[in-house]
């Protein structure tokens, strides 16, 4: 925990020096903002939003190339790095990941790895939950504690999603949220830098400050695990979550055609986080 402690001093540390550069015009990048394309990974809080009143699905709100002619979106001083780590990503993703997940997908039931799915966004309650507090998303934090405990205790500890089908008298106003990185910049606190970290992706300075606070509210990271081990259980999730994502990924329809993949990723990466953040 110690270890854990000091890289999120070090990452607050760097926001605070950094916020001032964000993004060129904020957080809300020109051109329709109400259309971005999501990020490859898996993200934080998904199967939650679809619960909100007019909210698009991830598949129906990619933006072609619209912002291919304008300036990068965010500070990309460390580009040289982040290139690098780019294409380190996208090397483990098509030598590594994506073989291994078409592998896995091929030998597991679609129906289990949903169910694996709906175990860990179970879990991950705490982190929405908590969001939606500092948010002030109150009708949504009731929304995932009624659905949290539902699917508990109902559902297997969160294997079945019982709630899916459920008839509803009402909807939250807004989406629920993603985690501490969205809570930051509703506090109207900028990006800082752009950056790619190994095996995670894209991110930037409060983003990955954003990730390492919603560490301490998943249950997971309290359990007795060794290094390796907890590790293991994270490239799982990963690997399960990408193993229902094989057709249509949202990162290989930005890549795909791209003149510059890593700009596409970067701009892709940065339209969504505003979104999330107008939300």
């Amino acid at each position: 925990m110690n270890f854990k402690m000091l890289i999120c001093g070090v990452l607050a540390a760097l926001l605070l020096l950094g916020a001032g550069s964000a993004l060129a015009s904020g957080d809300t990048p020109s051109g329709d903002s109400t259309r971005m394309v999501a990020q490859f990974s898996g993200m934080k809080g998904a199967g939650a939003a679809k619960d909100a009143t007019g909210t698009a699905a991830d598949e129906d709100i990619f933006a072609d190339d619209e912002y291919a002619d304008q300036g990068p979106l965010v500070a990309d001083p460390l580009y040289g790095f982040n290139l690098v780590m780019f294409h380190f990503n996208d090397a483990m993703y098509h030598g590594v990941f994506k073989p291994i997940a078409k592998g896995y997908a091929w030998a597991v039931p679609e129906k289990p790895r949903q169910w694996v799915r709906n175990f860990f966004t179970n879990l991950l309650f705490p982190v929405r939950f908590v969001n939606d507090l500092l948010q002030g998303k109150f009708d949504a934090a009731y929304m995932e504690t009624s659905k949290f405990i539902a699917n508990t205790a109902f559902g297997a500890l969160g294997l079945a999603d019982v709630t899916s089908g459920m008839k509803r008298n009402w909807e939250p106003e807004r989406p629920t949220a993603d985690g501490f990185g969205q809570t930051l910049g509703k506090a109207g606190i900028g990006h800082g830098v752009y950056l790619v970290w190994p095996i995670i992706g894209p991110s930037s300075i409060r983003e990955s400050v954003g990730w390492v606070a919603d560490a301490y509210l998943d249950p997971i990271t309290y359990g007795k695990f060794t290094f390796i081990e907890f590790a293991a259980i994270r490239t799982y999730k990963n690997l399960n979550d990408l193993s229902l994502q094989l057709t249509g990924n949202e990162y290989e329809a930005i890549t795909e055609g791209a003149v510059d993949k890593y700009a596409a990723v970067r701009d892709a990466y940065i339209r969504f986080r505003a979104k999330k953040v107008e939300e």
